[in-house]
């Protein structure tokens, strides 16, 4: 009879996984900069019950104000298991050590690719989407994308005849090239990267000597973190100074660059606006 009863309560057990199996997350918990802003976008009222600390830094986040609202996390196994999420959230370079300790615990993680293109953008919002049980919302999300994506480039699909030449310029001369998220932003708003024509493709170090004689129409540049860093000072090289005042300067705003959400449209905005200058300048 013993076993007659937990063979029962077995079944049970399996039938119950299985028809709950596909059930929203009730409790999520995101410990990364960009997945805690996309899921901001697209968790129902209570899903989210916590975000990263980072999630309220002003320059880093786009949705620092919204992120007030939830209690933050630090990315420590403990902290997160004590949330009893049933659903973390994390990036692909998130903690790993923390990653596998809540893994360790049985706790489900689901783990996030940064993005690389504008493509990227869509699939990571639907991927959380269907993670979260809210792919109506993913999908709305999505159109409302695309919708103001078209609005920015305008009503021709075609590239016009001369597209202005664009760099990034970073601390260390760090340039983003054509495959990465930056380079996909300057695609949209309507420039050529100069990246491509030095072959780098993703990103990579550029001597300062370089970045002047390709002299790009177009230069954007970080703005500069409080105190002093030496990574920074080639920033303030004179030679960087004279480039700077003789062509057009965008600003490379954190909060709008680094995440492959849709608060990218702000950065993209912010280059169309530069670009048109351009075009109507004498």
């Amino acid at each position: 009879m013993r076993l007659l009863l937990c063979l029962v309560a077995g079944f049970v057990a399996v039938l119950t996984q299985v028809g709950t199996g596909n059930a929203a997350p009730a409790r999520v918990v995101s410990m990364n900069l960009c997945t805690d802003q996309l899921a901001m976008l697209l968790a129902a009222e209570g899903q989210l019950v916590s975000v990263s600390y980072l999630a309220r830094n002003e320059r880093s986040s786009a949705m620092a104000r919204e992120a007030r609202a939830y209690p933050v996390n630090h990315g420590l196994a403990e902290e997160i298991f004590l949330l009893r999420p049933d659903l973390v959230i994390a990036g692909q370079f998130t903690s790993q050590a923390t990653v596998a300790m809540l893994k360790r615990l049985g706790i489900p993680v689901a783990i996030m690719s940064p993005a690389y293109s504008l493509d990227d953008v869509r699939e990571r919002v639907t991927e959380l989407g269907r993670h979260l049980g809210q792919e109506r919302t993913a999908a709305e999300l999505v159109a409302a994308f695309d919708a103001e994506l078209a609005a920015l480039r305008g009503p021709s699909a075609k590239r016009p005849p001369r597209r202005p030449r664009a760099a990034v310029y970073a601390a260390n001369g760090y340039m983003s090239g054509p495959e990465s998220l930056s380079g996909a932003i300057l695609d949209a708003a309507g420039f050529d990267n100069v990246a491509r024509e030095v072959g780098v493709p993703v990103g990579g170090l550029l001597p300062l000597e370089q970045l002047v004689l390709l002299n790009p129409d177009v230069i954007v540049l970080p703005t500069p973190w409080p105190g002093a860093s030496r990574s920074e000072e080639v920033l303030g090289h004179p030679a960087l100074l004279a480039l700077r005042d003789r062509t057009a300067t965008a600003p490379l705003t954190d909060r709008d660059w680094i995440c492959g959400t849709p608060k990218v449209l702000n950065a993209i905005a912010e280059l169309v606006n530069v670009r048109k200058k351009i075009s109507e300048a004498p």
